[in-house]
């Protein structure tokens, strides 16, 4: 048996999954974030423990038996958040998370420090990525940022309340804007930019190598019979593509969680910052991914939801399964700022078109269509890089939706799959890492691709309307910095 256990950034999701790969239980528990201000966004690490023991504590009352033979653990998370740690390993103060846009003005002093960060990289510096967090924390934080004796990204906490060590892996590392993306390791020029060495970083291993064991006491707790391994895992996209198979050059894949990805696994570093490109390394050894990235996916839904006051289903319901025409409204979806290919956080977002005549249903599809028409700039961006999109797998809770899908496939113009589970994707993605590390069996024997359920065809006639409507919706986009 093994566990994949995904701290995203709305819940903590765990999976147990048995040695054919079945899905036997799964867990989530709920994480809330604080927005200290428009721009700011935290989280208290100390939930995301609470979280991740009420997940495997419910799955020991439920399934003790199956949580009895574990002898895996995989672990996937949110990217980029702050961590910073004191010298009794207790958090300094609240993470600051992916979305979080205050350091603009690190990032152009971090370029200026160091010119061959993108080269090194893969990446341009955003506000989004860890290393310009570190500069505005010691700037504006100086006696916390003097405290400091560790910088972790979310999951490599976890991990260290977990083992007691403090090991991060190369994927979830990458996004840290410290990493030689090329030698998948520390690179000391990228530290010393930031007032770092590597002595503050985390040792760093392959995602699906073992890194560490669970703590005895964690295993008593749970009424392990022997002392699982913990995995290196992987940020929480490089962990999705594990879960799909996405583990070769051709197997694009979008992720539509509370933020949206359009990425594609290669062999080589395919790199494009000037259009927000990000460069990662993947979960397995020898491979990378490109992604364009969106900050608010499957969040916008949610927002909207809140705005009406109703569930997401009741949302989506009256749209059906296919749209019909594009909606009359057009919707930016920068609730949060956007990184590929504005690389903007001031930017907020828009609904444009609205008149007497307009309904719920032609706002909330003109929500999934603005989505959709971000990420059509993402391909087009990984174009630039070399980077065709054939076809797309999609995971993540967006993926439930019919009609959102639909949608991609006409607006990307290429079909759209979905799989069972494929909201659970990461954290399924993390078990597989987890039995990785404890077989060494053949990667891509135990990386398969699990079955598809759907496939969304574009429609030719919905593909031009689309393709007419997308460059009045690119010019909607102001930049307010």
């Amino acid at each position: 048996m093994y566990l994949g256990i995904d701290l995203g950034t709305s819940a903590v999701k765990t999976v147990l999954v048995d040695g054919a790969q079945r899905v036997i239980a799964s867990e989530s528990r709920p994480l809330t974030t604080v927005s200290p201000q428009s721009g700011y966004y935290e989280q208290d690490p100390a939930q995301w423990i609470d979280a991740t023991f009420a997940t495997l504590d419910a799955l020991k009352a439920s399934h003790a038996g199956e949580l009895a033979a574990v002898e895996g653990i995989g672990l996937s998370g949110q990217m980029h958040g702050a961590t910073l740690l004191d010298a009794s390993l207790r958090p300094l103060r609240p993470c600051i998370l992916w979305n979080d846009g205050r350091s603009a003005a690190e990032c152009l002093i971090l370029e200026q420090r160091w010119p061959a960060l993108r080269a090194t990289s893969g990446n341009k510096a955003m506000p989004g990525f860890t290393a310009p967090k570190l500069l505005w924390i010691a700037t504006h934080e100086p006696d916390i940022f003097a405290a400091i004796k560790l910088v972790l990204l979310p999951k490599a906490y976890l991990r260290l309340v977990l083992s007691g060590e403090a090991i991060e892996d190369v994927s979830d590392a990458s996004g840290s804007l410290w990493l030689d993306a090329a030698r998948r390791d520390w690179s000391d020029a990228a530290l010393a930019a930031t007032g770092l060495s590597r002595d503050h970083m985390p040792r760093l291993v392959e995602g699906c190598a073992p890194a560490t064991t669970l703590r005895g006491e964690l295993v008593r707790r749970w009424g392990m019979t022997r002392q699982p391994v913990i995995a290196g895992g992987a940020g929480d996209n490089p962990a999705g593509a594990v879960g799909i198979g996405a583990i070769r050059p051709g197997t694009a894949f979008i992720s539509l969680g509370t933020s949206g990805a359009l990425m594609a696994p290669t062999s080589r570093i395919a790199a494009n910052p000037d259009r927000a490109v990000h460069t990662f390394c993947h979960a397995i050894p020898a491979m990378w991914i490109q992604a364009g990235a969106i900050l608010s996916a499957a969040s916008c839904l949610a927002w909207l939801a809140r705005l009406f006051g109703i569930g997401e289903a009741e949302l989506l319901a009256p749209l059906g399964a296919r749209p019909q025409a594009p909606s009359p409204v057009s919707f930016l979806p920068y609730l949060a700022g956007e990184r590929t290919p504005h690389d903007d956080p001031a930017v907020r977002g828009m609904l444009d078109g609205l008149s007497h005549g307009t309904d719920r249903g032609t706002i909330v599809q003109a929500v999934l269509e603005g989505v959709a028409f971000a990420l059509a700039d993402c391909r087009d961006a990984l174009a630039d890089a070399g980077i065709a999109i054939a076809e797309a797998d999609v995971i993540g809770g967006g993926s439930r939706s019919p009609f959102w899908l639909s949608v991609l496939a006409n607006v990307l113009n290429v079909p759209v799959h979905r799989f069972v589970g494929g909201e659970t994707g990461a954290a399924f993605g993390a078990a597989r890492l987890g039995r990785l590390a404890v077989t060494g069996e053949a990667i891509a024997a135990v990386c398969t691709r699990p079955e598809r359920i759907e496939t969304f065809e574009p429609d030719a006639e919905l593909v031009d309307t689309y393709a007419g409507r997308l460059p009045a919706w690119r010019e909607l986009y102001r930049p307010r910095h």
